[in-house]
């Protein structure tokens, strides 16, 4: 595969930045700090880490009637994204379905699908909803609720193991997902059946939707605790694309792979820190357009 330069990874991440941001100041309103804390993550998989093949899907945002029923499934599957199953190329699960707007961005910023995709975000009757489902640009699946995609992903990963496939298997986490007592199942399952094909990759932002993850429930130490079921887990800075790099790298014969990126969900837009802890859906008011929009104009 093509080596990829870390400068036009950082250039995708900030343009997945500015994407959201114009969003946020278009309709009032985002998951933005998500794409803040995630670009250079999301940027580094897609440009570097990940070995897909070429996207298969429509060029252009398609309209989506819904599935009322079993006579209405032959909408574009969003997998198609991220290029057709092969044995020797890699898949792409996003269990954080809240982060659509982030792979929509990333797609378009590595040249997957067209530039202006985003005017169809979140618009009646169009696949690039808000909330990421199978029928979604990047989307393997339905990914609701939080902590299911993590085995259906490892699930994949087990049935190509058996096939003696050499392709991998990515799953994006959010740490407010580590919550959940399914992706400890998932991350212990992955081990015993050794599932070295197996990635997570986890944005640890520290938030979630009631505001700072320390204040709900404590996670830490979460090296020890993925180590204590079984994987190989690195830590790494999410805003610095060689060592998401370097981490993607680590040697797990027998064991998946978690590679933990610590994250800011303020990063890239200052003004956020004003509203930390309380980030996970982002309004700007009359009141704070003109400070944001300085930043957008900056970008």
């Amino acid at each position: 595969m093509e080596r990829t330069t870390l400068t036009a990874i950082e250039k995708a991440a900030k343009e997945i930045r500015k994407q959201i941001l114009k969003i946020a100041l278009e309709r009032g309103g985002c998951y933005l700090a998500q794409a803040c804390s995630s670009a250079e993550i999301v940027a580094t998989l897609y440009m570097e880490v990940m070995n897909l093949g070429p996207s298969q899907g429509a060029w252009r945002p398609a309209p989506f009637p819904g599935v009322p029923g079993p006579g209405n499934m032959d909408y574009q599957k969003g997998s198609l994204y991220n290029g057709l199953p092969a044995p020797d190329r890699d898949r792409f699960f996003v269990s954080c379905c809240h982060y659509a707007s982030v792979i929509y961005s990333a797609l378009a910023a590595t040249g997957r699908i067209c530039p202006d995709c985003m005017d169809k975000f979140n618009v009646d009757g169009w696949n690039m909803e808000m909330i990421g489902a199978e029928h979604s640009p990047g989307f393997e699946n339905t990914a609701g609720s939080l902590g299911q995609t993590v085995s259906i992903a490892a699930g994949t990963a087990h049935a190509r193991k058996l096939r003696g496939e050499s392709g991998r298997v990515f799953c994006l986490l959010g740490d407010g997902e580590l919550q959940e007592g399914q992706t400890w199942e998932c991350v212990q399952a992955a081990s015993y059946y050794q599932l070295e094909n197996f990635i997570i990759v986890v944005d640890a932002n520290g938030q979630q939707v009631e505001g700072a993850i320390e204040h709900q429930m404590v996670l830490e130490p979460l090296p020890a605790r993925f180590a204590a079921f079984g994987a190989e887990c690195v830590t790494c800075d999410g805003h610095a694309p060689e060592e998401i790099i370097a981490a993607a790298n680590t040697a797990h014969p027998g064991k998946p792979l978690v590679i933990l990126c610590r994250t800011r969900g303020t990063t890239g837009i200052p003004p956020l820190e004003k509203r930390w802890p309380y980030l996970h859906f982002v309004r700007i008011s009359e009141a704070e357009r003109a400070e944001y929009q300085a930043v957008y104009d900056a970008m």
